[in-house]
């Protein structure tokens, strides 16, 4: 058995196919989607990458306040006798902690240009030498290994060449964006969103070119003596905002859908739920607890806040949760349940799920008593977490989890 777990930061769901876009072509990861056992409601538990990576790495959620001894998904694999390599462009992944407890740790050297690519040129792309950088490793992996990639280029630089987000543009549209710096600020109501169409083909524009490159991943793995024995993982650590609530990337780091919601898919080497899709509420230490259960590894280990998902992929019965928690910078909080996201800001947040995808009517005034519920429920949780007594809270009342009429 090996895994390669692809994580690529600041990949908004809603511009990938597989998860309902309609105007770009994502061709690749909408293949690879077919291959896999699709999840639709992935939430980050926090934007704040060293804390979510403690998530992907130790299997506890982000809140959880003292992780000191709580063994790491290398460790363990090392003692299963699993290879494990870090794989990043990511500084903040590449000190991270823990990042000590892989075998080996590869980083890629930050992007070379400042300006888009020439025409044609993909290669001269920052994503591109990523992906080159993992092909090469491929060519010499020796089984069985477990591959992280955290890929951040989607929010460090947007350097693809000006045809990919131009093919975007519409009649009556500004002229395409021709920096490659990623944008980062708060947008006026009342200001020109044919301006801000000029971001969002440019984004369009990195996706398209994510997209070549996962191509040539997934040729490269058909290929690959271990591709029988490899479990095949895409996700992302963040979403990025482009002004659906007046901001245009990461900004205050506001706990929107836009952010918190990521892609999440699974593509076993058996073809095992393959085109099946789940709505289960999944978190990060999830990812934690499916890859060691893959392994074989999962039944030595202390209860973590992440549950394995192949149990869900297996169509077994079996109740993955009915909550999750959010936790951000500045205090801020949200919590999901199957009805409901309520995110505590002044003033408050309420949104119904699943059908508001995009977060779009507050409902908060109208429903105050679902309101004093989410927070209660919030609560609750928090101190569960903490307590690592989670799997004791009690049922959720019925109009969290089924709604209003």
């Amino acid at each position: 058995m090996n895994s390669i777990c692809l994580v690529i930061d600041r990949l908004h769901s809603g511009y990938l196919g597989a998860y309902g876009n309609t105007w770009i072509d994502t061709r690749a990861i909408d293949a690879l989607a077919a291959e896999s056992f699709v999840f639709d409601q992935m939430l980050i538990d926090t934007p704040k990458l060293d804390r979510l990576y403690r998530s992907f790495w130790q299997g506890r959620h982000a809140a959880t306040s003292e992780l000191v001894g709580s063994p790491s998904l290398p460790a363990i694999l090392r003692k299963a006798g699993v290879r494990s390599t870090l794989l990043t462009d990511d500084p903040s992944i590449r000190d991270h902690p823990l990042s000590t407890e892989f075998d080996d740790c590869f980083s890629i050297e930050p992007p070379t240009r400042t300006e888009i690519a020439a025409e044609g040129a993909y290669e001269d792309t920052h994503l591109a030498r990523c992906f080159g950088d993992i092909l090469t490793w491929l060519e010499s992996a020796r089984q069985p290994f477990m591959l992280w990639c955290h890929l951040g280029s989607l929010g460090t630089i947007w350097d693809a060449p000006l045809e990919l987000r131009s093919r975007f543009r519409q009649e009556g549209d500004p002229p395409p964006l021709e920096s490659a710096a990623v944008p980062n600020r708060m947008l006026n109501a009342e200001g020109d969103r044919s301006e801000w169409a000029r971001f969002r083909h440019a984004y369009a524009g990195q996706i398209s070119l994510l997209d070549m490159c996962v191509e040539g991943l997934l040729e490269a793995l058909r290929e690959h003596p271990a591709a029988n024995e490899t479990l095949l993982t895409l996700c992302s650590s963040r979403g990025f905002p482009l002004g659906e609530h007046l901001r245009l990337g990461a900004c205050d780091h506001a706990l929107h859908g836009e952010l918190v919601h990521v892609p999440f898919m699974l593509r076993f080497p058996n073809g095992l739920g393959a085109a099946v899709r789940s709505n289960a509420l999944l978190e990060p230490s999830d990812l934690w607890a499916t890859v060691l259960d893959c392994f074989g590894t999962s039944g030595t280990l202390p209860s973590p806040t992440g549950a394995s998902l192949l149990p869900i992929v297996r169509e077994e019965p079996y109740k993955l949760r009915d909550r999750l928690l959010i936790s951000g910078p500045n205090d801020q909080y949200a919590i999901r349940t199957p009805a409901w996201y309520y995110r505590d800001a002044a003033p408050p947040e309420l949104y119904a799920k699943p059908d508001d995808r995009c977060e779009a009517n507050n409902v908060a005034t109208r429903c105050q008593e679902v309101v004093e519920q989410l927070r209660e429920a919030a609560e609750q949780l928090s101190q569960a977490i903490q307590t690592g007594t989670v799997a004791d809270l009690p049922l959720l009342p019925d109009v969290l989890v089924e709604g209003v009429e």
